[in-house]
């Protein structure tokens, strides 16, 4: 297997398993996608591994095998395993992200088991962890500087867009008997998409700090604020699924090089 076999390896698990991020990794820079696809495989075979069994233990099995894999990443001591999404990976990130991905993997946990959240302190948590780890790591990949001097306003976007996305995915979680949120009720889900818009609000405020080269990492977020409004109008709506998010922003955007 060569670096480009793994290469097209990973975009294949992204185009199936992750749409929207596909779409904004194609329209990046050849050299931006080598980077991001690695990243977003991984976060999809992650966000997988929980739901292929109905075993708890085969579970909390796999996702350890991500978290021995980062390990091995962040002890950079030339044993890392081989595998198609493992090896490139190995490529794009440093000790620190390796350190956030295996919180990323840890909080992944939730997802195994049918407890509720334990309070908004656990809920805010694990979409910073899973989204907001992702984003950083994507960023410090493409500019680290980015990612040193603009980390709140990152993870303010990133956790808009893993509301945005944890709210279209609410059938799919009650289905599954998960308990996805707090405050099902339709004042509970109104303010938890205006508390989200509200950060992503503060976040583009601050778009200028972010580079041409780090834009890329940004750009599933563009989905948020639709998604968001959507649901401030109709919170009702969640429950049965919202429809699609409009697509022309993001590509405008992603034209343009900007956030």
């Amino acid at each position: 297997m060569t670096f480009n076999d793994d290469l097209n390896a990973c975009a294949a698990l992204v185009e199936k398993g992750d749409p929207l991020r596909f779409r904004t990794v194609m329209a990046a820079p050849l050299a931006a996608r080598e980077k991001l696809f690695a990243l977003y495989a991984f976060n999809v075979e992650v966000a997988r591994a929980p739901w292929v069994t109905q075993e708890p233990m085969i579970a909390e099995m796999r996702l350890q095998w991500w978290r021995d894999a980062l390990d091995e990443i962040a002890q950079d001591a030339g044993k890392i395993r081989r595998h198609q999404v493992v090896t490139p990976l190995a490529r794009v990130i440093d000790t620190t992200s390796a350190t956030q991905l295996d919180a990323l993997v840890a909080a992944r946990r939730w997802d195994i088991y049918k407890d509720a959240f334990e309070d908004e302190g656990h809920f805010e948590r694990y979409i910073d962890e899973t989204s907001g780890h992702l984003l950083v790591a994507a960023v410090r990949a493409l500019d680290p500087q980015v990612a040193r001097d603009c980390e709140t306003v990152l993870r303010d976007a990133a956790y808009a867009s893993g509301v945005a996305s944890w709210l279209r995915a609410i059938p799919a979680l009650v289905a599954a008997k998960r308990i996805p949120l707090l405050d099902g009720r339709d004042a509970g889900i109104k303010s938890l998409a205006r508390s989200a818009l509200d950060r992503l609000r503060k976040a583009r405020a601050h778009h200028r700090s972010i580079s041409k080269a780090a834009a890329p990492a940004l750009w599933p977020t563009l989905q948020a604020a639709p998604t968001l409004r959507a649901v401030i109008k109709r919170p009702d709506l969640v429950a049965d699924g919202l429809p699609d998010a409009p697509r022309d922003g993001l590509w405008w955007a992603a034209l343009r090089s900007r956030w």
